[in-house]
């Protein structure tokens, strides 16, 4: 067996960050470390967070570190630069030191293990360094009950005790938690930061790795550096010599971006038959369906952004070709093309996951893509049918709101529930100015939508017959339909909202039609007039297979806006609120 000193070692083991020096991208927590070290402000526990492989576990073990070095000479203090060379720092480095422990969330998540691991040991002092530290990644993990252990110890804990907490997930952790440590948001390594990163690793492995096989590896690392020293240390077995960016490309499935760009070209034509032969011949090549399609769509997002802000072109990950290429795109494409394109193709990577042949959904998505990419939008659609209806054509007219004469007054009548003597009526004449905002019946139903009362309100639009209405008194006779309870609710929602009495009776015949019954006649008959309409007859032409979906008036369209302009209830529960 080799030993420790001939094993071979992956690269993200081999250039793990052993100081703050070494941690790239990293710059402003590193800054603020320092500063609190050497002002000897160091947090009791501090909160590490941040997408994978971005330095989370180094981190808090350089922390460790810097806090139990005790310098080559031994009588060194916390530092920001630990010396690597005393014990403690060997031993926390090789993640064997006694007073450093380490503990995953995410296998150990019950209050159980925080009692066994954390509290019946953090009132000892260490055993030889100068802080007992612990060290749980991927924190979030934890049962609540555990979080719950853990609070009273990680607020107060002894001197002698720090906590380094690493999550990818910080939504997760409790509000209770969090503010009780110090947090640090590692970013995502720029790319032109990890292109020098990675250029450096290959010269000290003397590996033969071209610039551009990296940039193909920056760009599928996602601001990942183990992600990154991962598929380098793979390329570089991979190439065996000279590792290029077809080798690379080859090894990770993706298609020349190139190609994917001439894909994208043929489909923004309208070429379908085109670009089935280009996905094929990529597909022959070792690409895999759907990654091509995750790279039309991240070209999609690419050439939107650069229509927005040109200067978004200048990516070090893309060859000046490409990118000269990219602009000369965003320039022939409109918005709303390349908006739909990014719709389509997010449902066509969930159909290609789940499909039983990726191919086949692919190429069914590329034909589906190159159908609508040539199709004009509404506005130039209706100029080709033509600039309006023809002059003295009827126009489509929008139902009439006006209420019914039935609806819009009657005789007062007596209420159904107890009052005194002249109980409604002395309501009414105290209150003239409550009621001045309902002259219509639709006025009350409007007031039942306002307050969201969807009982009530399907009750009313499907279960009264309404005879006679004046604000203050509904007279009406309920349909099959109807509860029997629906007069009492009615009256008790109107006077709790408005603050008056309302008078609501019932009668054994003479209603008119519910809301719904005249909603679906007048739905009919709207349908029938803009199915006879110049404009929408122009369109059955050109589309036989066309249909109305939908008509709205412009009354609608007023209410919809308005209802969406009233002010939003705060009603938002707070778990920690009563702690």
């Amino acid at each position: 067996m080799p030993d420790d000193a001939t094993a071979y070692q992956v690269l993200a083991r081999k250039y793990r960050p052993q100081t703050f020096a070494d941690l790239i991208g990293q710059e402003a927590m590193v800054r603020t470390l320092k500063n609190a070290f050497r002002a000897d402000r160091i947090a009791q526990a501090f909160m590490l967070t941040g997408i994978r492989g971005t330095g989370k576990t180094t981190t808090a073990r350089i922390i460790a570190k810097g806090m139990n070095c005790i310098g080559p000479d031994g009588q060194g203090g916390p530092t920001t630069s630990p010396c690597g060379e005393c014990d403690p720092c060997r031993a926390i480095a090789r993640g064997q030191h006694v007073d450093v422990m380490e503990m995953d969330g995410a296998s150990q998540t019950g209050v159980n293990d925080i009692r066994e691991n954390v509290l019946n040991s953090v009132q000892y002092a260490p055993g030889s360094a100068r802080y007992k530290i612990y060290i749980i990644d991927e924190v979030h993990m934890l049962s609540t009950a555990a979080f719950n252990a853990l609070l009273k110890t990680l607020e107060e804990p002894p001197a002698h005790v720090k906590f380094i907490f690493a999550t990818t997930e910080i939504r997760k952790v409790p509000v209770t938690v969090l503010s009780r440590c110090q947090r640090f948001d590692l970013r995502r390594i720029e790319p032109e930061v990890m292109l020098t990163h990675l250029r450096a690793i290959a010269g000290r492995e003397e590996a033969e790795i071209g610039d551009d096989a990296l940039a193909l590896i920056v760009r599928s690392a996602e601001g990942s550096v183990r992600d990154a020293l991962s598929l380098m240390d793979q390329a570089i077995s991979h190439g065996a010599g000279e590792t290029t960016a077809d080798q690379v490309r080859a090894m990770l499935g993706l298609a020349d971006r190139g190609r994917v760009l001439d894909l994208f070209d043929q489909i923004m034509k309208g070429d379908a038959a085109g670009a089935l032969t280009e996905l094929s011949a990529q597909y022959a090549d070792g690409a895999d369906p759907l990654a091509v399609l995750r790279d039309l769509a991240e070209i999609t997002h690419w050439l939107s952004v650069i229509k927005i802000t040109p200067g978004a072109a200048e990516d070090p990950t893309i060859g000046p070709d490409e990118r000269d290429r990219g602009r000369r795109m965003a320039e022939a494409l409109s918005m709303r093309v390349l908006t739909r394109s990014w719709q389509m193709l997010l449902k066509a990577l969930e159909e290609v996951s789940q499909a039983p042949n990726a191919m086949m959904a692919a190429e069914m998505a590329v034909i589906r893509l190159t159908h609508v990419a040539d199709l004009p939008p509404p506005e130039e659609l209706i100029r080709k049918l033509g600039d309006g209806p023809p002059a003295g054509a009827p126009a489509p007219q929008a139902p009439s709101s006006s209420p019914s004469p039935e609806r819009g007054g009657g005789a007062p009548v007596a209420t159904t529930g107890p009052q005194g003597p002249g109980g409604g009526a002395t309501a009414l004449a105290q209150e003239p100015d409550a009621l001045s905002r309902f002259a219509r019946f639709e006025d009350v139903v409007a007031l039942i939508r306002y307050n969201r009362d969807a009982k009530l309100l399907i009750d009313v639009e499907t279960g009264v017959r309404l005879k006679r209405y004046s604000p203050g008194r509904i007279e009406f006779q309920p349909a099959e339909s109807a509860p029997s309870d629906l007069a009492q609710r009615l009256a008790q929602r109107l006077q709790a909202w408005t603050g008056v009495r309302w008078a609501v009776t019932l009668v054994s015949e003479g209603g008119a039609q519910t809301i719904a019954e005249e909603r679906d006649a007048e739905d009919r008959a709207l349908r029938a007039r803009a199915e006879e309409h110049p404009l929408m007859q122009a369109v059955r032409a050109t589309f036989p297979d066309a249909r109305i979906v939908e008509i709205r008036s412009l009354e609608q369209i007023a209410a919809e806006a308005a209802a969406e302009a009233l002010p939003e209830v705060e009603d938002e529960w707070d778990p920690f609120a009563d702690e």
